[in-house]
């Protein structure tokens, strides 16, 4: 049975920082692409950053030199370090292991910026 299940969300100040985190279990974790992905109201899910199996990251360009994704193959956890967080930040923040045609979601968390 396979489970992703993310935590750490939470309400912050514009400015603040942030790290979620998602753990998988019922994988071969060091195998699968992990990515974080957000949905705030009434817009599309959007790829936030992607780490690869080989350890390769990308991101979008709206958090690029903000956000941060790693991964610890050890622990079957993967992490997003969020800083300078701004409002529009604020959405439903959910994992994503795929490997082949293989993908799963976790419940999500919410991330609310705010003062």
């Amino acid at each position: 049975q396979v489970q992703v299940v993310e935590s750490g969300g939470g309400l912050v100040q514009p400015g603040g920082s942030l790290r979620l985190s998602c753990a998988a279990s019922g994988i071969r974790f060091s195998i699968y692409a992990m990515g974080w992905y957000r949905q705030a109201p009434g817009k599309q899910r959007e790829l936030v950053a992607q780490i690869t199996s080989g350890g390769t990251k990308n991101y979008a360009d709206s958090v690029k030199g903000r956000f941060t994704i790693s991964r610890d193959n050890a622990k079957n956890t993967v992490y997003l370090q969020m800083s300078s967080l701004k409002p529009e930040d604020t959405a439903v923040y959910y994992c994503n292991a795929k490997f082949s045609v293989n993908s799963y979601w976790g419940q999500g968390t919410q991330v609310t910026v705010s003062s």
